[in-house]
């Protein structure tokens, strides 16, 4: 049997996302700086950049976060709608009527109550709003209908459903996509990677691992950081020479005995 290096077997498929992209950044990087897998197999090597890229694209958009373009918009628009409403309420407090400056001064007790920071984090400010809303639509409808501000609290309204439709259902289907698209992407730059792995290994034992020696050195390296420090496996790299055992002593022969002929 002749004796090669090869690369060695990696679970790639164990790795998380981000160090899956990693791993799979450095190999395609190394590679690419080697002339001979250039040119002995540059589809190989151009199926894995080329997968690498899609694979980068769908990393960011599974990360991408729940504050999406429309998300935004409905955010800043129910913003402007609560300072509207807090401004209208606080300036009818110096109205001179009766009846205008009570209703005020209830709102406003109640807006304290609640005090709803617009630029505070952004499920607190929905599940707050949420309870005012019903209240100004409720218990305090009166004192509103009193200021003329019941357009505009229809309006928040109108806002803080829009933020709770794309949290929890528009960007729920846009992150299944997404992770479904990741994982898709990652399936593809793996069968792209052994791909190659498996034509390095083929020319090395072929044509001899000189050639091949420098990357393969580099790679089972990385295998066995990646299995250590990503998934706490014990490895050692097959291209690392181990040092030998000791060999067990030969056992002494028994000595003859002096008299043959006694038993």
């Amino acid at each position: 049997m002749i004796d090669c290096k090869q690369i060695d077997a990696m679970p790639v498929e164990r790795l998380n996302n981000g160090a899956h992209y990693m791993f799979m950044y450095r190999v395609s990087t190394r590679a690419s700086e080697i002339e001979i897998i250039g040119q002995k197999m540059p589809d190989r090597l151009s199926e894995l950049q080329a997968a690498l890229v899609t694979e980068d694209k769908c990393l960011v958009l599974s990360q991408k976060s729940l504050l999406s373009d429309k998300l935004k918009e409905a955010d800043k628009l129910r913003d402007d709608y609560y300072r509207a409403f807090k401004k209208a309420v606080k300036g009818s407090e110096g109205i001179p009527v009766p009846a205008i400056q009570e209703a005020a001064v209830i709102l406003l007790q109640l807006l304290k109550d609640y005090n709803i920071n617009p630029s505070g984090q952004l499920d607190k400010e929905t599940g707050l709003l949420m309870n005012l809303v019903n209240d100004l639509l409720g218990k305090n409808k009166t004192q509103v209908e009193t200021l003329g501000l019941l357009p505009l609290v229809e309006e928040l309204k109108k806002a803080n459903d829009e933020v709770i439709e794309v949290t929890t259902q528009r960007m729920d289907e846009s992150l299944k996509t997404a992770v479904g698209a990741l994982k898709t992407a990652r399936t593809a730059t793996d069968e792209a990677y052994r791909d190659l792995v498996k034509m390095i290994n083929a020319y090395a034992l072929v044509e001899g691992d000189a050639a091949y020696a420098g990357f393969i050195d580099y790679l089972n390296a990385e295998i066995v950081h990646y299995k250590r420090e990503v998934l706490n496996q014990k490895a050692t790299s097959s291209t690392t020479p181990t040092p030998e055992e000791p060999s067990e002593p030969e056992p002494e022969p028994e000595p003859e005995p002096e008299n043959p002929d006694v038993v």
